[in-house]
């Protein structure tokens, strides 16, 4: 260990050790006066109490120039002139404060601004509580019996509504020019709109040349998911900037790999096999479904597109006479599904199934499930951008890093050339 460690390393556990006792004394005066730490009344409630009064006190020094009890070192006449209480909420509760004033009544607090009764971290725990589910009703019931804080529900929504201008800066903000994956899929929620409907969500991820997973945006439909709509999706990105994109995972929507290269005309477009696979057990009996998954298995992992081609024409042989419908879906869906088996593994796992962007959707549906449905569009998408913006532990955005990406990169680089090399 060199020198110039040693100390940090030693103030390191100095500091660890401060907190610790301080956090037992603590606890120990609350056991000896009988009190709680938390609640209303509680000794966390009394230590924020202190700790802000000492922190407005600390300002009002600054402001005048001079601390309590010392001489003024300006002439103008301005000095302390009592106090005024006022409730504030935190996150520990409602505290009562003592706020110092000024003859001049000039002073201008920041820790607790004037005509302000919420200390910073009390509006992002409501927006918190929101982007988990909670309804206005539910959020102000959680807050008056964990913190004893009388919050209306016109509030809660005033404190939710702030995100929305980040949201619409979010959903204009301008796109990477080439992403060599886009992931696109949509999740059905209720909003009422004169009575309660299904709508769809239209949600699309980028992969950018960095790896990193982006949510691209958000766009709620006005029906059931259509070509049509999402040709207005695909449109609005590439207003935003994106000029190309290699792949196109999606799923077997009728029209929308025409769609998708009306957009981008150099684009594959790659039909989730996690998709095909769902729809060939929806036309299947279960006590098939593990027969059907192994040799479907065996053709998308074809090592070429020849071996798939002469794997699928033993299993259309084997189960076409029993169920044909399945069958059909193969056949309808082979040209969208073929293009990623030119594709060494580590392209096929990213682009074969849209599972990174249904990940998301469960998080979205976790979200959406318990509010039963929400009053308008702008409700709904508070909540899901509320879900991209709080990212999983350790992850820099919502969707995370692609592992191994810069072996994908160089194998992406030999298919698809300057497209990829000349950014």
């Amino acid at each position: 260990m060199s020198e110039e460690s040693t100390p940090a390393a030693g103030e390191r556990s100095a500091a660890d050790g401060l907190d610790v006792r301080i956090a037992q004394e603590l606890i120990d005066k609350a056991r000896k006066e009988g009190v709680s730490l938390a609640g209303p009344g509680g000794l966390l409630s009394q230590i924020t109490k202190t700790v802000l009064e000492t922190a407005l006190n600390a300002e009002m020094d600054e402001h005048l120039g001079y601390s309590k009890g010392a001489q003024p070192v300006r002439g103008d006449g301005n000095h302390r002139n009592g106090r005024s209480q006022k409730t504030v909420h935190t996150d520990v509760g409602s505290v009562r404060i003592d706020v110092p004033r000024d003859r001049n009544s000039e002073f201008e607090p920041k820790m607790v601004p004037k005509h302000s009764r919420r200390v910073e971290g009390f509006d992002e725990s409501i927006i918190s509580l929101y982007a988990k589910g909670l309804t206005t009703g539910e959020i102000q019931k959680h807050l008056a019996e964990i913190y004893d804080v009388e919050v209306s529900r016109e509030l809660i929504s005033k404190i939710t509504d702030k995100v929305v201008d980040e949201m619409n800066e979010w959903q204009s903000r301008p796109l990477e020019r080439v992403y060599p994956v886009v992931l696109i899929d949509a999740i059905f929620v209720k909003i009422r709109d004169g009575r309660v409907v299904n709508r769809p969500v239209y949600v699309a991820v980028g992969v950018t040349l960095a790896g990193e997973r982006d949510v691209l945006g958000l766009w709620v439909g006005t029906g059931g998911e259509g070509a049509k709509h999402w040709a207005g999706v695909l449109g609005e990105l590439r207003n935003r900037g994106v000029a190309d994109v290699m792949i196109v995972c999606c799923d077997g929507l009728k029209g929308l790999p025409e769609t998708i290269n009306d957009t981008w005309p150099l684009a594959d477009v790659q039909q989730c096999v996690v998709h095909l696979v769902r729809a060939s057990l929806k036309y299947s009996s279960r006590k098939y479904w593990s027969q059907i998954t192994t040799e479907l298995r065996a053709i998308y992992t074809a090592p070429t597109v020849e071996a798939a081609e002469s794997l699928f024409a033993e299993f259309a042989a084997e189960w076409e006479p029993k169920y044909p419908a399945m069958i059909a879906v193969w056949r309808n869906s082979w040209e969208q599904f073929t293009p990623f088996l030119r594709f060494p593994a580590p392209i096929r796992k990213l682009v074969y199934t849209t599972n990174a962007i249904e990940s998301l959707n469960a998080r979205f549906r976790q979200a959406t499930r318990r509010r039963g449905h929400f009053p308008n569009e702008q409700a709904a998408l508070k909540v899901l951008y509320l879900v991209v913006r709080n990212p999983l532990k350790n992850r820099q955005n919502i969707t995370g890093k692609i592992s191994g990406w810069k072996d994908i990169l160089n194998t992406l680089a030999l298919f698809y050339g300057e497209r990829i090399t000349g950014n």
